[in-house]
């Protein structure tokens, strides 16, 4: 049996996430959504909430898996008997970051391979970032998330609203 990992923040999952899992189901026997807990970087959504949100994206399908992990992945791999890590790639940028983090995690663990899913062109631009800042900023998303994320951000954004006034972008 080969099971392969798909690893990230899913801040939140997209419809482009939802592509590269679907396709990787039909490549390996088991799929392991690995959502990270603790990213160097601002989330909108706690771990828990990542969670439900990818669970609810992949209910009854019964070789997708979903848990949460802090650490290396490369040892979670280990430590879960994945061999295979995947990764999107959207755009070339892309291709260099995946590439030197591919080499790094195979220096760490030999028996983990990273795989890269190329996206289907529908969904190169969307990136869980763009999602937010559309979403921040009032736009509609609901082409780039399933429905209960597309709920789960208007609320979440409503709250935020509600605490702190109006925002204008997540980078101020």
């Amino acid at each position: 049996m080969v099971r392969a990992m798909f690893p990230g923040t899913f801040d939140p999952i997209h419809y482009g996430h939802v592509d590269i899992v679907n396709r990787a189901s039909k490549i390996f026997d088991e799929v392991l959504i690995a959502v990270y807990d603790k990213p160097v970087k601002n989330l909108l959504f706690s771990p828990e909430e990542r969670l439900s949100l990818v669970r609810r994206s992949f209910e009854n399908r019964p070789n997708i898996k979903i848990m949460g992990y802090s650490g290396l992945t490369v040892k979670i791999a280990r430590k879960h008997d994945v061999n295979v890590i995947i990764r999107g790639l959207r755009v070339f940028s892309d291709f260099e970051f995946e590439f030197r983090m591919a080499l790094a995690n195979h220096r760490l663990e030999t028996e983990v391979e990273t795989v890269a899913l190329i996206t289907n062109e529908e969904h190169t631009f969307i990136s869980s970032t763009t999602v937010r800042e559309i979403a921040m900023l009032d736009g509609d998303v609901s082409s780039m998330v399933p429905p209960h994320v597309n709920e789960a951000l208007r609320i979440k954004i409503a709250g935020m609203i509600d605490m702190q006034g109006p925002i204008n972008s997540l980078r101020d």
